[in-house]
């Protein structure tokens, strides 16, 4: 049930933020957008990387640079000012800095309000160091967030949490208010005629699209409409170190076996309204990821909720969505597997259309509005905790 309370919450973010182009900030805005239509006010700390700058808007109260220690201390001052009730960590590694992510927990040992902290990857076979500064982290926090169920079993078992600290609520995704007609969407974006199977998200190699374009000569042969659409810029990490190196590793690989024509970049980083345009005109949802501890998917939960038919790998958040027969899951690095699983959709509509339907039914609870309604319920319940009291109740979404 809904936490009630009168009073407007006072939220502040700790995370990286637009216009920086990763995945966490771009969930921080879309969670803050959600919680902020319920009525709480909401602003951010965001992260930098070393030397980076950005045109942040007014949201932003403070800054942070990843590998400055005072920068985290000061942060913290502004943290206690007075203007904020709970402080929401999103925690994802290789965002904060410091011997053993030792500069965010100095931080949060100086903060005086409750801590929220949203574990964005939690790893079933971590390393020594990884697990210690999960669990430093879990420490100093009042509740965990997780976005996938798997992830609680795991943090009980393999990290020793009390399960009591940990809640569930789904990655968001946006509504889809107004669908437009699909052939008309197909004449406006060029596909008209085309069978499409999309991937979309900032390129780098764990994203195992080199299988998903091995498998296309075989689904070609059977459905030479098909395509398969890479929809995404390459990400700025990768791009900084790299180039364009993958990206063209990927085209060179499309050449080779002769499916240059088939195999669709779209080289943009997508607002959400060209995504959905994209993802309506989908016949196939595919994630070829090779991590398969991956536990949350932000792109996986935007295709369920737009009645996506999918077919991905078995990393952890796609078995816990696809479970129930909401999606085909095919083993990492097998293009047969996939491609037949791909052929199987193509040519069954019927199949198609019930695990449209169910992903369509299933993805209403991802909708923004009612997970920041169960994220807001969470925060609620940290801020009323007694004082010194670690646990929350679990606010679980089915």
């Amino acid at each position: 049930m809904p936490v009630a309370s009168s009073a407007r919450l006072r939220m502040v973010f700790l995370s990286s933020f637009v216009p920086r182009q990763c995945g966490l900030a771009t969930f921080t805005e879309d969670i803050m957008h959600a919680v902020g239509g319920l009525g709480a006010s909401c602003a951010v700390v965001a992260m930098n990387r070393p030397g980076e700058q950005h045109a942040y808007d007014a949201r932003v109260v403070a800054t942070v640079q990843e590998d400055r220690l005072d920068t985290y201390l000061a942060a913290a001052v502004v943290i206690n000012s007075g203007a904020f009730d709970v402080l929401c960590v999103e925690h994802e590694y290789g965002i904060y800095g410091g011997v053993a992510c030792d500069h965010l927990l100095q931080l949060l040992d100086a903060i005086h309000i409750p801590v929220i902290t949203t574990l964005h990857t939690v790893l079933q076979r971590p390393s020594a160091e990884m697990r210690r500064q999960l669990c430093a982290v879990a420490a100093r926090s009042t509740t965990l967030m997780v976005m996938n169920g798997l992830a609680i079993d795991i943090l009980v078992k393999v990290y020793g949490i009390d399960r009591r600290k940990v809640a569930m609520v789904h990655h968001g995704a946006p509504t889809l208010t107004t669908p437009t007609d699909t052939a008309i969407l197909q004449a406006q974006l060029g596909c008209a005629g085309q069978r499409i199977i999309a991937t979309f998200g900032l390129l780098s190699p764990g994203k195992g699209l080199e299988y998903a374009i091995q498998a296309m000569p075989a689904i070609v042969q059977r459905h030479p409409e098909a395509r398969y659409y890479i929809l995404g810029k390459t990400h700025p990490v990768v791009r900084e170190q790299h180039g364009e190196a993958y990206r063209e590793s990927l085209q060179a690989l499309a050449r080779h076996l002769g499916v240059s024509e088939q195999v669709v970049f779209v080289d943009t980083y997508f607002s959400k309204d060209a995504l959905l345009r994209y993802l309506q005109v989908s016949d196939i949802y595919l994630t070829p990821y090779l991590d398969m501890e991956q536990v949350t998917s932000g792109t996986l939960a935007y295709a369920m909720a737009c009645g996506r038919p999918i077919v991905s790998t078995p990393y952890l958040h796609a078995r816990f969505l696809l479970a129930d027969g909401r999606g085909i899951l095919v083993p990492p690095q097998q293009p047969a597997a996939m491609a037949d699983a791909c052929l199987h959709l193509l040519g069954d509509p019927a199949e198609a259309a019930r695990m449209a339907h169910a992903n369509q039914q299933y993805g209403r609870q991802l909708r923004w509005p009612r997970v920041g309604q169960a994220f807001l319920d969470c925060c609620r319940q940290a801020q009323t905790a007694p004082a010194g009291d670690r646990y929350t109740p679990a606010y679980v979404v089915r």
